[in-house]
């Protein structure tokens, strides 16, 4: 037979029940309560029994409509008291368990030996034999953990897995104190100071992160306002609404009832705290969405999942513990995230037993899609899930104020995390008293290297007045030089006007030009065939100059350049001189023999 889909919902009258049955034959259905018991019975589709935290009765109001397009039944059934509230209609599983009667006498008993059939006592003589083997390999019962410390033996079998799940080594031999122990220590040797400290410098993706709101900040809220609005207290399923996955999760759980002592009811709840604590903070660091190492985060920070922890005695361990870990594993280690994480359990719990088991069928889900953590699931997070159904309102209620009255703070971590603080804020503030000291002795150079450049422009300007008076007075030599050179080349060109004519000589006279070059002048000098009158003349004018001016270059390069004359050149005179008794001015002649002395002659006919 098959469980079909159901869900129940409730008004102050009626208590309603809408079964999904699809395929199923509508005209071949029963349907029977009576006081707190339903069945529902439509081929192939059986709800054997549930089991309803209130009564109802039959007195003719009950309704049952059948909708053939979704193939599903819709049943009221009349309250026996209306008015009344039935709590925990969302808690499935809880409600498919048959009421038994509550005793404190163990469900499963041992009989002696002498008691059994006589005739069957070799058959089972051999069977005890068989189990000998499981027997012997599931011995230290006196270091259980799990769920209520159910569990032991588990990872004697499961080697393999044993490292990719939990951090301590061989639970089933290692008593509880020694796991505190070891814990401890493994946590005090992951804290990175350097880690802690950026993150708590540099917190700009910390505050992005704790502005996200998850679901139940809006359901607590709508929570808040009702109660203000009406005084009275509202159980939180009118907030909390499971999916239909969620729905169907909680119907494949298995019923089972839980006989714990009191001190493993305490661990039980303690447990339940940090399971929440770690799975706020994987919510809120990823923003809701899940990713490959949300089962990571979850089970790392619980110390519950990842050592085993049943040594909790306060809640107060509990905080310390989840705060200790946030500081050492995750990516993102700031004591913001652990108050936050606080708040957000504290909200949960709040909002009652069907927001926790919202959120446990959620780690459910995910350890079951990652495949080491599935382990987990059988040894904490399943029981959790059934268990919580079955929770008194007022023992979760009682247990939430517990938590909001407890304080916890960076002391205590026993990580030194103020005094850490406190000596990053002193490396800070030395830091910029250099760096401002560094400004300033920078200023300092910068106004000295003003000073200086001052100066040495000062003094170059000083220096370039000195260069420009004497350069002006080399300009004023320089002027009257040229107004001396150029008076003498006038007075020469008025001497040689007579002996040039368009090609640069006389006609019908033998020119001989000699250049005489000390780099700067040069001097032409014209013979005539016929000495005369002329040759005369020249001189006296070669007398009155002081020195000759710079020939121009038309009486050097008028002529033609015969290859005859060069072979034949002539002597360069070494001075000039008016007369035997030395007076009057001479021109000095270079002794280095000049490269481009041309000598150009043309024999001209005679008219």
């Amino acid at each position: 037979m098959i469980t079909p889909a159901f869900e129940l919902t409730q008004d102050p009258d009626f208590l309603t029940v809408k079964i999904r049955v699809p395929y199923a034959r509508a005209s071949e259905f029963d349907i029977y309560f009576e006081g707190e018991e339903f069945k529902f019975y439509a081929k192939p589709y059986f709800l054997r029994q549930l089991t309803l935290p209130g009564r109802i009765v039959e007195d003719g109001r009950e309704k049952a409509s059948y909708n053939t397009d979704e193939g599903t039944f819709t049943i009221q059934l009349p309250k026996e008291n209306p008015g009344q509230y039935f709590e925990g209609l969302d808690m499935l599983t809880s409600l498919l368990a048959p009421k038994k009667s509550r005793s404190a006498k163990p469900l499963v008993e041992e009989m002696a030996a002498s008691a059994e059939p006589s005739e069957d006592n070799e058959e089972e003589f051999d069977w005890e034999v068989e189990q000998i083997p499981y027997e012997e390999s599931t011995p230290p019962l006196q270091h259980p953990y799990g769920f209520g410390n159910l569990r032991s033996g588990v990872f004697q079998r499961l080697q393999d897995e044993l490292s990719d799940v939990i951090d301590i080594k061989d639970p089933d031999q290692t008593p509880a104190e020694e796991r505190r122990r070891k814990r401890l220590a493994a946590e005090a040797a992951k804290f990175e100071p350097d880690h802690y400290l950026a993150d708590f410098f540099e917190d700009e993706a910390i505050k992005h992160l704790l502005k996200y709101k998850p679901w139940w900040i809006d359901a607590h809220k709508k929570m808040t306002a009702l109660q203000g609005e009406s005084h009275q207290e509202h159980d939180s399923p009118a907030f909390v609404v499971f999916s239909e996955e969620e729905r169907e999760q909680m119907r494949k759980f298995t019923n089972k009832s839980y006989l714990l002592d009191k001190r493993s009811r305490h661990h039980v709840y303690l447990g339940l705290i940090d399971i929440l604590l770690a799975y706020c903070y994987e919510i809120c660091v990823n923003e809701g969405d899940k990713n490959v190492e949300s089962s990571w985060n979850i089970r790392k920070l619980s110390a519950t999942l990842c050592w085993l922890e049943v040594s909790f005695s306060s809640i107060h361990d509990v905080l310390v513990s989840f705060g200790r870990r946030v500081l050492c594993y995750p990516l993102y280690r700031h004591f913001g995230l652990v108050t936050r994480a606080f708040n957000d359990t504290v909200m949960i719990l709040q909002l009652g037993k069907a927001a926790v088991l919202k959120c446990l069928l959620d780690i459910h889900k995910i350890f079951m899609e990652s495949d080491p953590a599935y382990i987990l699931n059988d040894l904490f997070i399943t029981d959790y899930c059934i268990w919580i159904q079955k929770v008194k309102s007022k023992k979760l209620a009682a247990l939430c104020e517990s938590l909001q009255k407890t304080t916890l703070s960076k002391s205590h971590m026993g990580l030194e995390l103020e005094e850490l603080e406190a000596a990053a804020v002193l490396v800070q503030e030395e830091e910029k008293a250099l760096k401002a000291a560094g400004t300033v002795s920078k200023q300092q150079l910068l106004c000295s290297e003003s000073e200086t450049s001052d100066s040495e422009e000062s003094s170059s300007t000083s220096s370039s007045e000195t260069e420009g008076s004497d350069s002006d007075e080399q300009e004023s030599s320089t002027s009257e030089d040229g107004e001396i050179n150029s008076f003498q080349g006038t007075l020469q060109e008025e001497r040689t006007a007579p002996l040039i004519d368009c090609n640069g000589l006389r006609q019908g006279t033998n020119t001989s030009a000699v250049e005489v070059g000390d780099g700067k002048s040069k001097v032409s000098l014209h013979s005539m065939t016929p000495p005369g009158k002329l040759v005369e003349e020249l001189e006296m004018q070669i007398h009155s100059a002081m020195r000759l001016s710079e020939q121009p270059e038309g009486l050097a390069t008028a002529g033609c350049i015969s290859q005859e004359q060069e072979e034949n050149p002539i002597p360069e005179p070494d001075r000039f001189s008016e007369d035997a008794a030395g007076k009057g001015n001479f021109l000095e002649v270079s002794p280095k023999p000049n490269p481009f002395l041309f000598l150009c002659s043309t024999n001209e006919d005679e008219d």
